[in-house]
């Protein structure tokens, strides 16, 4: 082969190269939609519960937020060992569970837990548990955001400029030590002080780490309204698939600390579509993150302003 014809096969395989374009880099939504389970939600949420103990899961609480819902927490020894291994894995420990009545029957949905741990900067990407929550509960695709986010995204998230990020915490509350911080919310949360009570707690093994669940009612005296799980989601859920398992809120007790995440990132994570400005927006919300840390902070036993 002459240099001429060299010269031409090289373009040739250099033009194929070009052609082919880099592999995308993967994009996760916050939620997956599972098969559909039962006929009616008290069905659906009995098939689920049995799902999730056949898979390997065990469900540490579970309660109805607002009519038409329930909401399933549910961890695993991966799950554990996952949130063992990061600094705040705490935020991670649990996959949330939502069964809702909507318009088109019965929708079952659960957190995504690549996007969470991306999000919560977990050590691993929670594939394992993934896979073992579509093994138990099926999967008709992620859902939440339209073009989804990448994980180099999800680990640098905020949601506009000047918005807090993952490690921009709220310190609610600072105790003795471990177990003053853990009596000090359980009493809190039995008092539903700031109209907060609890829906789960986990135990990060090997560490002095507790996540709680926690339900946001926004009713109480002197209890701001809008710190409420319904008068958030009736404002912000608003799409046919609904986006129920973004809720419950929680709260990390690490060491004699107890944080939380601000309301600009736990919601924007889980909607991180929602505009800013108009009808079912972050306007429409406004009130919230000052009512949630308000509500939160109460229930972790500190004071107003203490962070």
């Amino acid at each position: 082969m002459n240099w001429f014809k060299r010269f031409a096969a090289g373009l040739a395989v250099l033009a194929m190269v070009v052609a082919v374009p880099a592999a995308a880099e993967q994009r996760h939504k916050p939620f997956i939609r599972g098969a559909d389970a039962g006929a009616d939600l008290a069905s659906a949420v009995a098939a689920v519960k049995q799902k999730l103990a056949g898979g390997g899961f065990e469900v540490v609480g579970e309660y109805t937020p607002y009519s038409g819902t329930a909401i399933i927490a549910a961890t695993s020894d991966a799950l554990r060992k996952h949130a063992a291994a990061t600094e705040y894995g705490g935020f991670g420990a649990a996959v949330r569970i939502g069964v809702t009545q909507a318009k088109d029957g019965v929708q079952v949905a659960y957190t995504n837990p690549v996007y969470m741990a991306h999000a919560y900067r977990m050590q691993g990407d929670l594939s394992d548990v993934r896979a073992a929550l579509e093994k138990a509960l099926g999967s008709q695709g992620e859902f939440g955001s339209e073009d989804g986010l990448t994980a180099e995204e999800l680990r640098k998230y905020h949601y506009k400029f000047m918005m807090p990020y993952f490690d921009d915490r709220l310190e609610l509350a600072e105790h003795p030590g471990f177990a003053a911080a853990v009596e000090a919310v359980e009493t809190g949360l039995a008092k539903k002080a700031g109209g907060a009570s609890k829906v789960y707690r986990i135990d990060i093994p090997g560490k002095e780490q507790a996540v709680f669940g926690v339900h946001l009612s926004g009713q109480g005296e002197d209890v701001p309204e809008c710190s409420g799980d319904e008068y958030i989601m009736s404002r912000i859920d608003f799409k046919p698939v609904k986006s129920t398992p973004h809720l419950p809120y929680e709260m990390v007790v690490n060491g004699g600390k107890v944080v939380a995440l601000p309301a600009e990132f736990r919601i924007a994570i889980s909607f991180p579509d929602l505009s800013m400005m108009g009808s079912n927006s972050f306007a429409s919300i406004m009130c919230a993150p000052s009512a949630i840390e308000e509500a939160l902070t109460a229930a972790a036993g500190g004071e107003e302003g203490e962070d």
